[in-house]
This record gives structure tokens, C-alpha cells and sequence, in this order.
């Protein structure tokens, strides 16, 4: 108890805390984006249980991975060497989850540009096995972006603490945002595409991560964000253009 009073009485421990929670954020928009596309696709009874069952996955992932804090620090200690590169238990978690990554958004772009006659991947005579094929591609991706936010956390700070409290608020806001971001990507089409492009940018990145070549985030984020500008000005064009229409077509009658 005194240990943690002297840490609430320290005034680096406040900034490492909203630096920690802050980037843990960023962490859990792309494991919450993966969930929202994933839902969707279940029937509408089923989309928020699934949401809230994927968040409560990843929130007990990474509470689990914090009691295991010292193997996760080995996780960064090389196991074995190939064509001259070290490949650590994080590198093999990151490019399995990067080609994961990888192989959903272009199975999912491919069937929003050409829908098989079929039904989509996700359509079965069971609503259960929709439901579980969407709860186990939540849980891959979960342990991925569960991993790397834990790793991020021990490099930042080495209070468990500090951690848990980030972790914590993260997945809250996760939690809270769920619903929303789902929404608003089932609403507008052209959403999913960029979402589903975002999903394959970070894959590729989680790939070079576990290859060694570190990419700064803050290009990817800021890549995103400009992105994110420029569909926003599109829909209120579009919005904008429908408006107009519909004056005319009623100034027309």
C-alpha cells in the first residue's frame, strides 16, 4: 500500500500514466476497428453480444498477460536465427497475426468489390457457427494487439500499476466506442473499404515489425488520419449533392 501512495504522490508516474493510456487508445482503434467489420456481419441480434464478448476477450488478455509480465519481457529474447535475422516469440506472434491481418482485409475487399452468389463468408445455416467463426477471428486478433499493447506497456513504464490502470481505461473506452464506430461503419459503405484498407496497412506493419524493420507510428497514424480527412469530405459532398437533388426533385413537382 505505501508503495502504491508513493507512486500516486509522484508526478512522473501521472505522465507516464496518460502517456501509457494514451497510446493505448491507439492500440485498441485498430483491434475495435477488426471487431466492428467482424459483427457486422453477424445478424443484428447477435452484434452487440459479439462486440462485447470480443472487448471483454481482449481486456482479459491483456490483464493475463501483465501477471505473466516476465515471460512477456523474454518475449523479446531471440529463439532462434534465420538467413541472419533473430526471430523473437513476439516477431513469430506479430507476422502470424500480420498475415492474418493480411489475408482477412483482402478476403473481405474481394468480397465487397464481388460478392460470391453464395452469401458472404460468414452466412451458414447455424447462426451459432457464425457467431463462433466470428468470436475465434476476434480471439487471433485479440492475442495480436494484446501482445504488442503489453510489450508497449514495459517499455514505457515498470509499474504494473501504471499498466493495469492504462489497460483498464483502454479497454473502457474500447467498450464505450464499440457501438458507435460499428455503426457508423454500417451506415457508410465507402467506411468499411477504408477501414478494411487500414486493417491490411497495419497487418503489413505488424509483419515488418516481426522482421525487424521498425516503422514509426506516428507515419501510420498520421497516414490514417489524413485518410480519414478526406472520406470525411467526401460524405459531406455526397450529403451535399443529395441535398441538392432533393430540392430539385421537389421544386420539380
Amino acid at each position: 500500500m505505501d508503495s502504491l501512495l508513493a507512486l500516486a504522490a509522484d508526478p512522473a508516474a501521472w505522465v507516464a500514466l496518460a502517456t501509457l493510456i494514451a497510446m493505448e487508445v491507439v492500440l485498441g482503434i485498430d483491434n475495435l476497428i477488426f471487431i466492428s467489420i467482424i459483427t457486422n456481419k453477424l445478424p443484428p441480434e447477435h452484434q452487440e453480444r459479439a462486440r462485447r464478448i470480443g472487448i471483454g476477450l481482449a481486456l482479459v488478455m491483456r490483464l493475463g498477460l501483465l501477471a505473466t509480465i516476465a515471460f512477456i519481457v523474454r518475449a523479446t529474447t531471440p529463439v532462434f536465427e534465420l538467413f541472419g535475422h533473430a526471430f523473437s516469440w513476439r516477431d513469430l506472434i506479430l507476422i502470424a497475426g500480420g498475415l492474418f491481418l493480411v489475408w482477412k482485409a483482402t478476403k473481405e475487399i474481394h468480397h465487397n468489390v464481388d460478392p460470391p452468389a453464395e452469401g458472404d463468408m460468414f452466412a451458414g445455416k447455424a447462426a451459432s457457427l457464425s457467431f463462433s467463426s466470428a468470436i475465434g477471428q476476434i480471439l487471433v486478433l485479440d492475442l495480436v494487439f494484446s501482445v504488442d499493447s503489453i510489450i508497449t506497456a514495459v517499455g514505457m513504464t515498470p509499474h504494473v500499476p501504471i499498466m493495469v490502470i492504462a489497460v483498464l481505461v483502454a479497454v473502457t473506452v474500447m467498450l464505450l466506442a464499440a457501438n458507435p464506430l460499428a455503426s457508423f461503419i454500417k451506415r457508410n459503405p465507402t467506411v468499411v473499404m477504408l477501414a478494411l484498407a487500414f486493417l491490411m496497412m497495419i497487418g503489413m506493419t505488424l509483419i515488418a515489425e516481426g522482421f525487424g524493420a521498425h516503422v514509426p507510428k506516428g507515419y501510420i497514424y498520421a497516414a490514417m488520419a489524413f485518410s480519414v480527412l478526406v472520406e470525411g469530405l467526401n460524405m459531406l459532398s455526397r450529403r451535399a449533392q443529395a441535398r441538392k437533388t432533393a430540392i430539385g426533385a421537389s421544386g420539380a413537382n
